[in-house]
Parts: structure tokens; C-alpha cells; sequence
């Protein structure tokens, strides 16, 4: 996956606040520009290898496709941190909107995707939502466009329908699903990731000669990034990189310089 220049990538997490149409909406738009402006600026000066732009205010989620003016202010959103960065980004449609973020990210210049249910089926409070790797694949090939898909293979918030070996599910996603990244988090938000499964799905990337980076999806702080990334191969970091290390707070830039230097 040839999208990031460092070999131990970090992505910073912009999340946005609620769009036009959820519950929690302002009915500002201005203000969520500036606030994305100001948290994609305070990760890029902070080193940041990417950002990951995230419709994270809008709970409660949709389980799949969101609506037509979710995806119009997501794509103007996007435009205006590609102007803004000149680190790669890419896209989170939660709940499991892959289909409108790759749309996205093709059109706006972002290079990478993340989608959290990818194949097989989970359990959510959205309730049951299935993988759709089929689509997805094919509608980057109908894109023509080489947008990365970074894949969860324990999905935060939610449980399996059935018991499955992690190494299924890993041959899976690269095998039959062809995601380009295997994501491994926590059980929520924040979460710390189990060290002992995010051995194990390094060692069965290694033992099958997958050549696939495994990311960290959650947890990771300055105090624990170099431990962990001394066996994974990047990380996707949101909330410890917020003021006070609150996930809906602004993006304290010296934090972002600490979690930074604490790995480099």
C-alpha cells in the first residue's frame, strides 16, 4: 500500500461534528469548515503521515448507504481538506458507507478509504450490517481509481454473528475480500487494542506471506505508540490526539507532536 511516505504511517482523525440533517446539528455549516480547517491544520503542523476525515457527529448512524446530501457535504468537506493538506487523506462513512466514501475519495483527490465491515456480518446497534466487498471492488474498478481500502477485522462497537478463527476471517478480507490493510482496534472508541490479537494477526499476515500493513484502529497514545508500533505497522489516532482527550474535542496540536515524537 504505497500511500504514505513513512514506514510506520500515522493518521490523524478529523471528526466532524453533526451534518445537515442529524439530530445534533448547529445549523451552522461555516462552523464545521472552520472546525475542520483548524483540526486538519493542527494535525498536519503537529506530523501527521494522513488524516482520515470522519462523519463522526452523526449518530445515530445510518447502517449502510447514507443520503444524497450526507455524501454533497461530505464531498465539499473533503475538497476543502484537500486544499487545505498536502498529506494524504482519506474517507470513514460510518456506519459502513464505503461505496459513497470511495465516490468520494476518487473525486476529491484522497487516496484511501476505511471501511468497517468489509466481509462477513456484525452485530451492531445499528443492528445486523453485512460486508459488501463485491461492490466495493468493483465500483473501484468502474472508478478507475486506486483509492486503498483499509478494512476492519474486529469492528469497534459491535460482535460477531458466529465464531470464527481470526485466521478465517483475516484470509477473508486479503484473499476473498482484497482489502489493502487490515485494521485492529479496541471494543469502542478510544479503546485500547488487545495486544494479544494484534499479535496474532501479525503473525498470521507473516506465516501466509500476506503483504498487507496491520494498523491500529484505537488506543494508541504517546505513552503506548512506541510498544505498539514496534509490532504494527501504522495507526489510525483520534482521540489522543483531542485537548484533554476528549474524542469530541479540538485537536491539540502539541499533543499530535508528542504522540509523534514518542514513535519517530
Amino acid at each position: 500500500m504505497d500511500v504514505f511516505s513513512s514506514e510506520t504511517p500515522i493518521i490523524g482523525m478529523v471528526h466532524l461534528p453533526a451534518l445537515p440533517g442529524a439530530p445534533g446539528y448547529d445549523e451552522d455549516r461555516s462552523a464545521i469548515r472552520e472546525r475542520l480547517l483548524q483540526d486538519a491544520t493542527a494535525l498536519e503542523a503537529g506530523g501527521v503521515d494522513g488524516i482520515m476525515l470522519e462523519n463522526f457527529g452523526d449518530t445515530p448512524f445510518y447502517p449502510d448507504r447514507v443520503p444524497r446530501h450526507v455524501v454533497a457535504d461530505i464531498t465539499a468537506l473533503a475538497e476543502t481538506l484537500s486544499n487545505q493538506v498536502s498529506v494524504p487523506f482519506g474517507v470513514n462513512i460510518l456506519r459502513n458507507d464505503v461505496q459513497s466514501a470511495l465516490g468520494i475519495a476518487a473525486a476529491t483527490g484522497g487516496t484511501f478509504v476505511r471501511v468497517n465491515v468489509h466481509t462477513g456480518a456484525r452485530l451492531t446497534d445499528q443492528g445486523i450490517i453485512e460486508g459488501m466487498a463485491h461492490e466495493t471492488l468493483r465500483l473501484r474498478d468502474r472508478l478507475d481509481t486506486d483509492v486503498a481500502i483499509l478494512a476492519d477485522i474486529d469492528v469497534k462497537h459491535s460482535a460477531a454473528l458466529a465464531e470464527r478463527t481470526l485466521e478465517e476471517t483475516f484470509g477473508d478480507l486479503i484473499e476473498r475480500g482484497g482489502a489493502d490493510a487490515v485494521v485492529v482496534s479496541g471494543t469502542g472508541t478510544g479503546a485500547t487494542v488487545d495486544t494479544t490479537v494484534l499479535d496474532r494477526v501479525v503473525e498470521c499476515r507473516d506465516d501466509h506471506g500476506f503483504d498487507v500493513p496491520v494498523l491500529i484502529g484505537s488506543g494508541v497514545t504517546p505513552e503506548t505508540a512506541s510498544d505498539l508500533l514496534s509490532v504494527a505497522d501504522g495507526a489510525i489516532v483520534g482521540t489522543a490526539l483531542k485537548r484533554d482527550r476528549r474524542t469530541t474535542a479540538p485537536v491539540d496540536e502539541a499533543a499530535v507532536e508528542r504522540l509523534v515524537a514518542s514513535i519517530h
